[in-house]
C-alpha cells in the first residue's frame, strides 16, 4: 500500500494535499470495515502530525492498495437546483469546496456517513426563497460567520471552533441565503418512552 502514497525518498516534506490523500484512503479503510473508528482517530492524528512521508508510511504500510477512482476526489464540485429538491445522503465525495446555488426549492446535504477527505470543507451558498440543511457527522464543527441572511435565518446547533487536536471535520461555510433558512445540525435524536 505505501508505495502508491509514499514516494521512494520517504525524507521528503508533505504537503497539505499529500497528506489529505493519506487522510481520503484511511477514511475509505473504514467503509471497508478495515480498521475501527478508534484506529482511524489515531492514525489520522499521526498523519497531520506528520512532516515527511517516511513518518507517515506506518499509518498505511498495512492497507491494501485501493482503485484510483476510489482516491480522487475533486477540488470543487457546483450543485443547482431551480424550483426543486436537491439532496446528497448515504456515501458520496464532499469536495474540498462546495458551490451550492439553489432557488424556490429546498437543499439538504447530509455528511453523517460522507467520504470527507479534507480536514476543513468550504461550502459556498447562494439560495433564495428555499431552507438548507446540513447535517454533520458527530464532533464535526460549523463556522457561518460568513454567511449573509437577506429576509431569512441562519441557525447552527452546533460548536463553531474546533475542540484543540481535534481531527474531525470543519465546515465553512460563506455566501448568501435570501427569503430562506440555513440550519447546521447534528443527527436528530429521538428519545422513546418507556411505560
Amino acid at each position: 500500500m505505501s508505495g502508491e502514497l509514499v514516494p521512494q525518498r520517504r525524507d521528503l516534506r508533505m504537503s497539505d494535499a499529500d497528506r489529505e490523500a493519506v487522510v481520503a484512503r484511511l477514511n475509505s479503510a473504514v467503509a471497508e470495515g478495515r480498521l475501527t473508528l478508534s484506529e482511524f482517530e489515531q492514525r489520522v492524528d499521526g498523519v497531520l502530525r506528520s512532516v515527511t512521508f517516511g513518518e507517515v508510511e506506518p499509518y498505511v504500510a498495512d492497507l491494501p492498495a485501493v482503485e484510483p477512482a476510489v482516491a480522487e476526489v475533486a477540488d470543487v464540485v457546483e450543485l443547482h437546483s431551480e424550483a426543486g429538491e436537491l439532496r446528497r445522503k448515504g456515501r458520496w465525495s464532499v469536495p474540498r469546496r462546495l458551490r451550492v446555488r439553489g432557488r424556490a426549492g429546498s437543499v439538504h446535504l447530509d455528511l453523517r456517513e460522507a467520504v470527507i477527505s479534507h480536514r476543513v470543507v468550504e461550502i459556498e451558498l447562494a439560495t433564495q426563497a428555499g431552507s438548507t440543511t446540513i447535517v454533520l457527522p458527530a464532533g464535526a464543527t460549523a463556522n457561518v460567520d460568513g454567511v449573509r441572511t437577506t429576509a431569512g435565518s441562519a441557525r447552527v446547533k452546533v460548536p463553531a471552533v474546533p475542540e484543540p487536536g481535534s481531527t474531525a471535520p470543519h465546515v465553512v461555510i460563506t455566501g448568501s441565503v435570501a427569503a430562506g433558512t440555513l440550519l447546521v445540525r447534528y443527527e436528530y435524536r429521538f428519545w422513546r418512552w418507556r411505560f
